[in-house]
């Protein structure tokens, strides 16, 4: 049993705000061509949901569509995150790298997001994550889609006693109260001062973190 820090990966490690617009954009593009879409791309409702299971995502943003869409958007889109990555279009917030680091000399550092299992792999190779993180855990292996779910998983498989939740949203302040850890809310890119105000820390600096544990 031992401390740990579970971390959010979309607006708490990597800026997806870098990448979501022309991976989107590209996604409603190809519904326009097949006649499923005739109206702007909703970025600005997406970024209203950012962090949510991307099946909740096209139930949202396409509820006149049938599965079969969704699921063809999802793909789509899925490759289109994917595309941007390995080209570079992608950054860690600032202060991120250093501070996984100091932090991996103490702590076992865990990923449990929302994203799904080929775009964690992406991001992870692109910033070889791996020298700092002991594991990545995907909503795909939670047939629920609930996060707090997967941070007790994440606690389970690990022997985790006590530790951090550190995210962006109201499901990572969530999951760490629904699981007795600490929470860290970041107030980046997709926070919402609403959410973040029931975390037990709220921090604007990356960095700040190393003060905190």
């Amino acid at each position: 049993m031992t401390t740990s820090l579970i971390f959010d990966m979309d607006g708490t490690l990597f800026q997806t705000n870098k990448i979501l617009e022309p991976a989107l954009e590209a996604t409603f593009e190809k519904l326009r061509m097949k006649k499923l879409w005739h109206d702007k791309t909703p970025i600005d409702q997406y970024r209203e949901i950012m962090g949510v299971p991307l099946p909740v995502v096209w139930e949202t943003l396409c509820p006149q569509h049938t599965l079969e869409v969704h699921n063809n958007t999802n793909q789509w889109f899925l490759d289109e995150l994917i595309q941007q990555i390995t080209k570079g279009n992608g950054a860690l917030y600032e202060g991120v790298e250093e501070t996984l680091a100091q932090l991996s000399k103490t702590y076992p550092l865990y990923i449990a997001s929302n994203g799904q299992i080929p775009y964690l792999q992406a991001i992870v190779e692109q910033f070889r994550l791996n020298r700092f993180i002991h594991g990545f855990y995907s909503i795909d292996v939670i047939p629920s889609g609930n996060k707090s779910e997967l941070v007790h998983l994440v606690k389970s498989e690990n022997g985790i006693a006590e530790g951090f939740v550190i995210g962006d949203r109201s499901s990572d302040i969530k999951a760490a109260l629904d699981n007795n850890l600490t929470s860290i809310g970041v107030r980046f890119d997709f926070a919402q001062e609403t959410e973040l105000n029931k975390a037990n820390y709220v921090i604007d600096n990356f960095k700040e973190i190393l003060t905190i544990v």
